[in-house]
């Protein structure tokens, strides 16, 4: 069992939640939803159970996503999602109780992190370890942080952003943005919402985002079929979309990651940036699977090469199960 015994590793996601135990890799993937009856408060469903909900509930259950923008909306649904998830992923009868590291978002505030960690004692974790997100994304991709050299990691997750410079395992400038996997749904909802004057569900939007949705339209052409209802007279509709509309719809979202990137290489020190230029820029989160993002933002940067990170849904995690492996050679940010 070593020094931890059964220690996991945690990427608190707004869309997804990833747990990792040490010794066996990534025992749990589930979606970061929880369906709650609002009349009695009671936790119906957790995960993917709870997702198949979202949209199709009777007025009394709802299906909600208890983080927000990376953090803790929801405090209450948050510890019922972690508790059910932790004991999914370990099993529910434990001798000793597991050490947890979580990953945040940089930009996180003390009190936002005091109730990730609150949130994880009361789970059943014996000792939580709170670090930082992009530091964990880099080290999962295989980036050399603890080197003198300059690394950038753009980790885009559902709620959150995260545009970063590491060096020496500590990140040198950094920018946190709401824009994310879920803007982007958000972009293709409002784009069809205003030319077609029909409205689409979250579901909906996202599966256009994962079929069809890209911000490079020339090399990935393609329609979806889709139904949504009329605006005007409330019925039920079909519409084909095009790869092109998508592209339109994305662009903006794409624009502000690009502004991110820019703005974070503005403040880093010459010799960093320049190692940037050098060693290109590496994407993570499942926003880096969107169609054509790496060549977007290669032609805006002037050419700064991108490359998307091996299995980027999962650097995360993974970077959690190497600082389990290595506790006392990944910095962790603060420990309770």
């Amino acid at each position: 069992m070593g020094i931890f015994g059964k220690d996991i590793g945690i990427d608190l996601g707004t869309a997804n939640t990833l747990i990792f135990e040490r010794g066996k890799g990534i025992v749990l993937r589930e979606p970061s939803v929880v369906a709650i009856n609002q009349k009695t408060k009671e936790v119906i469903a957790v995960g993917e159970e709870a997702k198949k909900m979202i949209g199709r509930t009777p007025g009394a259950i709802q299906a909600i996503r208890p983080l927000k923008d990376g953090v803790i909306a929801d405090y209450h649904c948050t510890l019922a999602m972690l508790k059910s998830l932790i004991k999914k992923a370990t099993g529910k009868f434990q001798l000793v109780k597991p050490r947890v590291i979580i990953c945040v978002p940089a930009g996180v505030t003390a009190v936002e992190k005091k109730a990730v960690i609150e949130a994880g004692l009361e789970s059943g974790a014996k000792e939580v370890f709170i670090t930082e997100e992009s530091i964990m994304a880099a080290v999962g991709a295989g980036l050399p942080v603890l080197e003198p050299t300059g690394n950038m990691i753009v980790d885009i997750g559902g709620g959150t952003s995260e545009v970063a410079i590491i060096s020496l395992g500590s990140i040198v400038t950094s920018t946190t943005l709401r824009s994310a996997g879920d803007s982007f749904d958000e972009a293709i909802t409002k784009y069809i919402r205003k030319k077609y004057r029909v409205f689409i569900g979250d579901r909906t939007a996202e599966e256009l985002k994962i079929t069809i949705g890209n911000v490079y339209p020339s090399e990935y052409p393609g329609t979806m079929e889709i139904r949504g209802r009329n605006m005007t007279q409330g019925l039920p509709v079909n519409l084909t979309i095009t790869a092109e509309e998508m592209a339109e719809a994305m662009e903006d979202i794409a624009d502000e990651l690009y502004e991110a990137i820019r703005s974070t290489l503005e403040q880093t020190p010459p010799e960093l940036a320049a190692d940037v230029i050098t060693n290109g820029i590496v994407l993570t989160g499942g926003g880096a699977l969107i169609k054509g993002l790496d060549k977007y933002l290669y032609e805006k940067t002037g050419k700064i090469n991108v490359r998307i990170a091996d299995e980027p849904l999962d650097c995360v995690v993974k970077g959690t199960g190497i600082a389990l492996e290595n506790i006392d050679v990944i910095k962790v940010a603060s420990k309770t």
